[in-house]
This record gives C-alpha cells, sequence and structure tokens, in this order.
C-alpha cells in the first residue's frame, strides 16, 4: 500500500518531530537540577519551605518523566518514518488522518482506534 503523504509533507513532519525532539532535550537539560535530591540545613530552613523544596522536586520529576514520554513517542515517529510506516495506524493498519498528524506528528493510531 503507497503512502497517501507526500515526500514534502513527509519532510515537514520529520523536521518538526526533530525540531520539537531537540527542544525537549533542550528543556530536560536546563531542568536537571529542578529534579536532583533536595538538600536543605533543617537547622536553618524552615519545615515549610523544606515541603515546598519537595514539592518542587516531584513537579519537576513529573514533568521530566512526561518529557521522556513524549521523545519516546518522538522516536518512536521517526523510525516509522524511517521504515516507510508513517501515517498507518500502528493498531489497524489505516491511514492516520491528516488533520491528526498536522496537529501532532507523533501520532500513532487513527482517529477510531484512539477512541476506542
Amino acid at each position: 500500500m503507497s503512502n497517501p503523504i507526500t515526500s514534502a509533507k513527509l519532510r515537514a513532519y520529520q523536521k518538526a518531530l526533530i525540531a520539537k525532539q531537540h527542544a525537549l532535550e533542550a528543556d530536560g537539560a536546563q531542568t536537571k537540577s529542578d529534579r536532583d535530591t533536595v538538600v536543605l540545613d533543617q537547622q536553618s530552613t524552615g519545615r515549610l519551605t523544606r515541603m515546598d523544596a519537595l514539592q518542587n522536586q516531584a513537579m519537576a520529576q513529573a514533568t521530566e518523566a512526561r518529557r521522556q514520554a513524549a521523545l519516546v513517542k518522538i522516536s518512536q515517529a521517526l523510525l516509522r518514518i524511517a521504515d516507510g510506516e508513517f501515517g498507518y495506524c500502528g493498531e489497524c493498519g489505516e491511514v492516520i488522518e491528516e488533520k491528526r498528524l498536522d496537529f501532532d506528528p507523533a501520532i500513532s493510531t487513527c482517529f477510531t482506534c484512539a477512541t476506542g
């Protein structure tokens, strides 16, 4: 089955995916210290300040987990492009609607499969 996506559109999706990948990696590098172990002097730091620091760390770690999941989706989409499988639903094999790919090129399912 030939891919209905033009080569120009495929290159545009690939370029968008790579740009998003680089942006996510840069964000992850910038916020690394926010995810590090919280070290506070308990003699000079109040309980609420410590709790706030731990909450900020937990939020940064959760954000990083979402970032890593997005990077996996992007890597998988780039592999699908390289393998000639991009634009087809990973569940049913039908063509993914172009509007869905325009919204998120890393998407791997058609609307029908995504909505169950």
